[in-house]
């Protein structure tokens, strides 16, 4: 038994149409877009926390 019911073997078809039906181009592309997105992500919450850390330490106690 795989991942919630679903063997391996079924997983391993679902890639096979996957890639057959997209090529490996497209999926590359929307890998490296997936992946750009998600740097920009935690990009976005490191700034957000830098500032968070930085506005609590200016404010006088």
């Amino acid at each position: 038994m795989g991942l919630g019911g679903i063997s391996l073997w079924q997983i391993a078809i679902v890639l096979v149409i996957v890639v057959v039906l997209f090529g490996t181009k497209k999926l590359r592309g929307a890998g490296g877009d997936l992946g750009g997105a998600f740097k920009g992500f935690k990009k976005a919450l490191n700034e957000g926390d830098a500032a968070k850390v930085e506005s609590k330490a200016q404010k006088p106690s």
